[in-house]
C-alpha cells in the first residue's frame, strides 16, 4: 500500500501564493492519472486540478489561470502551485493517484486565505 504524503498549506493573505506538493511513500508503477481535490466546510470535494499520463491536464474554471499542476520525472509526486489566491480557495487540498487498478488518496492539507 503506497501511502501520499501532502505538504505546503498553510494561512496566506489574499493575492498570495502557495505550492502544495504529494509525494508517494513507495513506488507506483504503471501510468498514472494524479490530481488534486479540494474540500470547503460544508460544501462537496471538487476536483481542482488533473494531470494525465499523456501529459493533458484540466482545472476547475474557478482556478483557471491561477493554479498549476506538475508532475515530477519520476512520476512519483505531483504539485500545484497556486498564485493570486482568494478566501473562496480556503480548503482541505488532497492529493490522488490512479495508477490502473490502484487508486491512492492523501489525508490532506489545510489551505487558509485571509482577505
Amino acid at each position: 500500500q503506497v501511502q501520499l504524503v501532502e505538504s505546503g498549506g498553510g494561512l496566506v493573505q489574499a493575492g498570495g501564493s502557495l505550492r502544495l506538493s504529494c509525494t508517494g511513500a513507495g513506488t507506483i508503477f504503471g501510468a498514472k492519472a494524479m490530481a488534486w481535490y479540494r474540500q470547503a466546510p460544508g460544501k462537496p470535494r471538487e476536483l481542482v486540478a488533473g494531470s494525465n499520463s499523456d501529459g493533458t491536464t484540466k482545472y476547475a474554471d474557478s482556478v483557471k489561470g491561477r493554479f498549476t499542476i506538475s508532475r515530477d520525472s519520476a512520476e512519483n509526486s505531483v504539485y500545484l502551485q497556486m498564485n493570486n489566491l482568494k478566501p473562496e480557495d480556503t480548503a482541505v487540498y488532497s492529493c490522488r493517484v490512479v495508477a490502473g487498478p490502484y487508486d491512492y488518496w492523501g489525508r490532506g492539507t489545510q489551505v487558509t486565505v485571509s482577505s
